[in-house]
């Protein structure tokens, strides 16, 4: 199991390495730089298929509504989806992070539970169509207190915004939640290149709202990211890595627990 541990010990590891790194490697000759750090704006396209688990709770007209497992009661199952990233880098150690995680699963399914989902009870037998939309929004900027020629240790402040969309089609109704989740993160990310063009990277944020903050409203966000890229050219790279994010949501008895998780493959372009 993925713990906030876990992944702050891979960035610590790397960051070890990139420390320890003889100085031979850390200021290689000219002919010997490595390839992938000269750039102003890159720009990201990858395929990642998670294996979801999402729980959603909706309550309407003062009606407690029934945790509802998305995948077991309604039937949504993995899908490749698209993830984009923009990086603006004005300088050597300060990049503006752009992310955007378009999620949308459907499903058809005869639900074999009773449960109450916005006011409504749905009983055994009835057929139901099921449409959820998670769109992940990411905006952060990052600052590379440690640069080395061979890797680099930074810092992550993050803006998160998750725009959760869940809607139940049945013979007694058409119903939805909506909820958004904007939630602020902090983070680290690490890079050691293991060879002059092959980039290895890591990097995780976290953010909870502490119980005492208010009794409305409650939520968590953690982001893991693992990959590694190989530079064939300064301009354009292949990647592949493991991704897991862990989002938690209570909005006045609407309550939501999305966790995504899996290996994704793209390419990147530099300028």
């Amino acid at each position: 199991m993925l713990t906030f541990r876990s992944p702050l010990a891979v960035l610590t590891a790397l960051a070890l390495i990139t420390l320890a790194a003889p100085a031979e490697a850390q200021f290689p000759a000219r002919g010997d730089a490595v390839v992938g750090e000269d750039y102003h704006i890159e720009a990201s396209f990858n395929f990642w298929n998670p294996t979801p688990e999402a729980i959603v709770n909706s309550e309407a007209l003062g009606i407690l509504g029934t945790d509802i497992d998305l995948v077991t009661d309604l039937g949504i199952s993995k899908q490749m989806l698209k993830d984009v990233r923009v990086v603006l880098r004005p300088a050597k150690k300060h990049r503006f992070r752009i992310n955007y995680l378009p999620m949308n699963y459907d499903a058809s399914t005869t639900i074999t539970r009773e449960f109450i989902f916005n006011g409504l009870r749905y009983r055994p037998g009835l057929p139901v169509q099921t449409t959820a939309q998670f769109k992940a929004w990411r905006f952060g900027y990052e600052y590379d207190f440690l640069y080395r020629d061979r890797g680099f240790l930074g810092v992550l402040f993050d803006v998160k915004y998750t725009d959760v969309n869940v809607g139940l089609l049945s013979p007694i109704g058409d119903e939805f939640t909506k909820a958004v989740a904007p939630l602020p993160t902090i983070g680290a990310v690490a890079r050691v290149y293991a060879a002059k063009n092959l980039a290895l990277n890591g990097e995780v944020s976290y953010f909870k709202i502490p119980e005492s903050a208010s009794e409305d409203y409650k939520g968590r966000y953690m982001d893991f990211d693992f990959y590694a890229t190989f530079n064939p050219h300064k301009n354009f790279g292949v990647q592949a890595g493991y991704r897991s994010i862990d989002v938690f949501y209570d909005a006045k008895n609407d309550t939501g627990s999305l966790t995504f998780k899996g290996l994704y493959f793209g390419g990147t372009a530099r300028f």
